[in-house]
C-alpha cells in the first residue's frame, strides 16, 4: 500500500508530535495543582494513539483525548477488554476455521457484530467526507494516509472500508500496548528513565513550545530513544501470537506442512530465545542496540540486530511479504508518544509488588497488557 511508504510516513511525524504534546498536557491537567496523579496507563495511550490514527491515519480528529466517552473510544474499550467468552473465542481461532467460528451463537458474536457495524459507519462516514473534501480541492495538501490511498485509486469503497477497520484497530491498540510496557520497564528501572529523559530534553523541542515541531531526522538522531523503543518491542511484543495458513504444501525445518494447515507464530518466544539472543535474553536491556564504538562494522551489524544471531530473530513485526505493513508508521508513533511523555514526567509503579513480573497478571488476546491496568504515581517534573 503506497501510503505506509516510508516518503509518507516522514510527513507525519509533526502530527504525531502535535497529538503527543495534547496527550501531555492533558496529563498534566490532571496531575492538578499539586503536579501529580495516579495515572492508568493504558486508558491514556489507547486514547492518544487513537486520536494519532484519526489525524494522521484518516484525517479526522476523534478527539479521545479530550473525551474518553465518546462512542468510538467506548467501542473500542469494549472489544479490547473482553469478557471471559471472548478469551474463549481467541483460543478457538486456533483450531477452527474462522468463517465458522464467527457463526456460532454466542453473545459476544452478536455485541462484536455491533460494534463493527458502529467501526463500519464511521469509516464509510470518513470516506465519503474525503471524497468529498478532494473534489472540493484540487490542490493536495492532507498528507494522512486515507488520502493518499483514496490517490492512489487502487481500492474500491467497501474495500477501502475493510482496510481502515483493520487499520483503526491494529494501528492504535499495539501502540498502545507498547507504551503500557514501556512506563512499565521505565519504571521498574529508574536509571533507564532518567537516561532516556535526559537524552529528550537535550535533543527536542518541549512539549510547551507551541511553535516547535520535529522532523523523522530528529527522532533519528536519538539513539538510546530507538534503543529503548526496541527493546520494548523486542521483550514484550504487542502481539504475543499470530497464524499463517500454508498456501500450498512445504517443509518447516523438515517438518512437512500441507496445504491449508495453521501455523502458529508467537514473536513472545521468539524474541526472548536464548538461543538466538544470548543468555541475556531475559533482561530488559537497550544497551544491546547501540553500537558498542559506533565505528567497526561488526559492531554496529551486531546493535542493528540487537545482538541476536540475525534480523529475523526479531518477530514483532514478522518479515517477508506478510510483515506488518504499518511497522514504520507504528515505530515512529512510539518514539514519538514516548518522547513526550518522558520528557515531561516521571512515572513510578503505584504497586512496587509489580516491579516482580510475576506478580502481574498479563491479559492475552489480539494484545497483551496488564490485566488490571498499569497504575502509576505521575509527576510533573519542572524545567521543560
Amino acid at each position: 500500500m503506497p501510503a505506509f511508504a516510508f516518503r509518507h510516513i516522514k510527513d507525519l511525524y509533526p502530527v504525531f508530535w502535535d497529538k503527543s504534546r495534547e496527550a501531555v498536557r492533558a496529563m498534566t491537567k490532571e496531575c492538578g495543582d499539586r503536579g501529580q496523579a495516579d495515572l492508568e496507563v493504558g486508558e491514556w495511550a489507547s486514547r492518544v494513539t487513537l486520536d494519532i490514527i484519526g489525524v494522521a491515519g484518516l484525517g479526522r480528529d476523534f478527539r479521545a483525548i479530550q473525551d474518553e466517552h465518546n462512542d468510538l473510544v467506548q467501542t473500542y474499550q469494549f472489544l479490547f477488554k473482553p469478557k471471559p467468552p471472548a478469551k474463549l473465542l481467541v483460543f478457538l481461532a486456533a483450531l477452527v476455521p474462522t468463517w465458522l467460528l464467527y457463526r456460532l451463537p454466542l453473545e459476544r458474536n452478536r455485541e462484536v457484530d455491533a460494534a463493527a457495524a458502529t467501526i463500519r459507519a464511521v469509516c464509510r462516514d470518513l470516506i465519503r467526507d474525503k471524497k468529498q473534501k478532494m473534489m472540493a480541492n484540487k490542490e493536495r495538501t492532507d498528507v494522512d494516509i486515507l488520502s493518499v490511498a483514496l490517490e492512489s485509486g487502487q481500492f474500491t469503497d467497501e474495500n477501502l472500508v475493510d482496510q481502515l477497520m483493520t487499520f483503526l484497530a491494529a494501528g492504535h491498540e499495539t501502540t498502545a500496548t507498547a507504551m503500557t510496557w514501556a512506563i512499565y520497564f521505565l519504571c521498574c528501572s529508574p536509571e533507564i528513565q532518567t537516561r532516556l529523559r535526559n537524552e529528550v530534553r537535550e535533543r527536542l523541542p518541549s512539549t510547551d513550545d507551541v511553535g516547535a515541531t520535529i522532523t523523522s531526522l530528529d527522532i533519528d538522531r536519538m539513539p538510546y530513544l530507538n534503543a529503548v523503543c526496541s527493546e520494548v518491542l523486542r521483550y514484550f511484543s504487542p502481539v504475543p501470537m499470530t497464524v499463517r495458513e500454508a498456501a500450498h504444501d512445504t517443509t518447516i525445518q523438515g517438518v512437512r506442512v500441507p496445504k491449508g494447515i495453521r501455523v502458529s507464530l508467537s514473536p513472545f518466544a521468539v524474541n526472548v530465545d536464548p538461543k538466538l539472543w544470548g543468555p541475556d535474553a531475559g533482561q530488559f536491556n537497550p544497551d544491546r542496540w547501540i553500537s558498542a564504538d559506533g565505528l567497526s562494522d561488526e559492531s554496529n551489524r551486531k546493535a542493528a540486530s540487537g545482538g541476536a544471531v540475525s534480523n529475523y530473530a526479531f518477530m514483532t513485526f514478522l518479515h517477508g511479504p506478510r510483515s506488518c505493513i504499518g511497522a514504520s508508521f507504528a515505530k515512529a508513533e512510539f518514539a514519538c508518544l514516548l518522547a513526550a511523555w518522558i520528557g515531561r514526567f516521571e512515572f513510578e509503579l503505584a504497586n512496587e509488588e509489580e516491579k516482580d513480573l510475576d506478580k502481574v497478571d498479563i491479559k492475552g488476546g489480539v494484545t497483551a497488557r496488564p490485566a488490571k491496568g498499569l497504575h502509576v504515581r505521575t509527576r510533573v517534573l519542572p524545567g521543560y
